[in-house]
């Protein structure tokens, strides 16, 4: 392995004696941040109607900023010009980056797959671009995120396993070529991702090739797209496998609530989605008592709070009734509310898986929270 600086160290603080899952903390340029954790999405350098001290007040750590929409507006030298992301958004704390691999592989009737990276369209006025490892590189090292991603290629699922292995392949080599254009070591922590679908060796060669490439950090790609609750916990369990204990593991774009308490069983550490505040704005909310959808007639003249064992400041402050009258109007500031809601729930939610591991009773809690919202291990999804 090459030796690498260093811009994060991660320290294992408790392995739960029940179960195997950990605690830990993520020492960071901004910051530390506990282990496990969920990182709110800031797709445009903004979460969705949140401001960084509603952040902060919420317990959010890591927050995420997307290098393809960036990229697109304001552009990622006007977010240097202004001192970077923490700076241009005003966030203290730490902030990831990831390379823009997954939306513009999202853009499937646009792109063009090549070895020197991939041509596409702007999802906003058609014109054509493109973005190579080396170029996903210069622009996150432009916005100053204290994680950036290697850039990869997301396939869909299910694919052959000839498609498989040459795109695995071609994701290794850019993930080499991410690290040669890196020109932050040791301010940034570069965290490659593991690739190989439902297939168990490819997974493996993918994770023992990005080891020897020794990362900061490792990512797990290409889950929830589509793949059955069995799969996607096998997806996990084979990148697991080879990816040394002492780093720490992001998985990527998974924010319900079963899938992300079966992958802190499996180890690991850190989880971003926009499920919470996109469900938010269409007025699902997640409790302690089930999902909660405010549309429904009955919240009329419920004056009650949204969630009893909530401490966020929608659920200390409005009912309801008051919640469904600002969604069926349209209010921005249900928006707000009920995003604060959602993300301090998952928030909280880590919260309190810490505190299980740390008494080494997290079999306990994960079978409590299963039973008490009705989820099951193999079917369905929670919310």
């Amino acid at each position: 392995m090459e030796n690498r600086k260093q811009a994060i160290s991660f320290e294992i603080t408790h392995i739960c004696k029940q179960s195997g899952a950990r605690t830990g903390i993520l020492h960071t340029p901004h910051g530390d941040v506990v282990t496990p954790m969920f990182m709110p999405v800031g797709t445009a350098a903004s979460v969705k109607f949140i401001s960084p001290e509603e952040l902060y007040d919420m317990g959010a750590g890591i927050i995420l900023a997307n290098t393809y929409h960036c990229m697109l507006r304001p552009g990622e030298d006007v977010i240097n010009q202004a001192g970077g992301l923490h700076k241009f958004m005003n966030y203290s704390r730490p902030i990831l980056t990831d390379s823009g691999g997954f939306q513009v592989f999202s853009l499937a009737d646009s792109r063009k797959i090549m070895e020197e990276g991939v041509h596409f369209k702007s999802h906003l006025d058609g014109s054509s671009l493109f973005l190579s490892p080396e170029k996903s590189i210069e622009i996150q090292n432009k916005l100053g995120a204290d994680i950036i991603m290697a850039f990869d290629e997301c396939p869909p699922y299910p694919v052959t396993r000839e498609y498989m292995e040459q795109s695995v392949d071609r994701t290794l080599r850019w993930a080499k070529r991410c690290q040669d254009a890196h020109q932050k070591e040791g301010q940034q922590a570069l965290f490659g991702i593991v690739q190989g679908g439902e297939f168990k060796d490819i997974r493996r060669y993918s994770a023992q090739e990005l080891v020897k490439m020794d990362f900061e950090g490792y990512a797990i790609g290409g889950t929830s797209v589509g793949e059955s609750k069995e799969v996607f916990y096998k997806m996990i369990d084979y990148s697991m496998i080879d990816l040394p204990k002492e780093k720490v593991k992001y998985l990527m774009g998974v924010g319900s609530t079963d899938y992300l308490l079966e992958a802190i069983l499996r180890g690991v550490d850190m989880f971003d989605c926009v499920l919470p505040t996109r469900i938010a704005r269409h007025g699902a909310l997640m409790t302690s008592q089930g999902r909660v959808n405010i549309k429904r007639a009955e919240y009329a003249n419920d004056f009650s709070t949204l969630d009893p064992e909530c401490d966020c400041y929608c659920c200390k402050n409005y009912t309801k009734a008051y919640l469904r009258h600002l969604h069926r109007c349209n209010e921005g500031f249900g928006m707000r509310l009920m995003s604060i809601h959602n993300l301090r729930f998952l928030i909280k939610l880590m919260e309190d898986v810490r505190l299980a591991i740390n008494e080494d009773r997290f079999l306990d809690f994960k079978e409590e929270f299963f039973k008490k919202h009705k989820l099951n291990h193999k079917n369905s999804r929670g919310f």
